[in-house]
């Protein structure tokens, strides 16, 4: 079994609603291949696809937000803000919270349409 880390999220926070990305590495030092990124996927999608594919391997998954940034500008501001935020302290997600059942890639392709109607319009 392998292991999925993501950001454990307090209810309601925008932060569920940007893009998210998987990032699929090996666990241990015993292969050396490059991680696979992929994405971008809903937030429940991509917990349900990682969650899924290191279910039955040695394998890591990271589960975390896009920041769809259109600058320059825009990419110093969120390194500013982030150099200031203060630690937020949230109680640990049970894996339990998280989609048991990866969705269809027909499902996939529905959230993509959602994404891409989020960041256009």
């Amino acid at each position: 079994m392998g292991t999925l880390v993501t950001l454990h999220l307090p209810p309601g926070s925008p932060i569920a609603e940007q893009p998210w990305v998987i990032t699929i590495a090996s666990l241990g030092d015993m292969e050396d291949w490059e991680p696979l990124v992929c994405g971008p996927y809903e937030r429940a999608h991509a917990l349900a696809l990682a969650r899924a594919v290191v279910a039955d391997d040695d394998l890591m998954a990271v589960v975390e937000p896009l920041a769809p940034l259109d600058g320059v500008d825009a990419i110093r501001r969120e390194i500013a803000a982030a150099r200031t935020r203060e630690e937020e302290d949230f109680p640990p997600q049970p894996a339990g919270d998280y989609p048991d059942v990866p969705p269809e890639p027909s499902e996939v392709r529905a959230g993509w349409r959602r994404i891409t109607a989020r960041l256009t319009g």
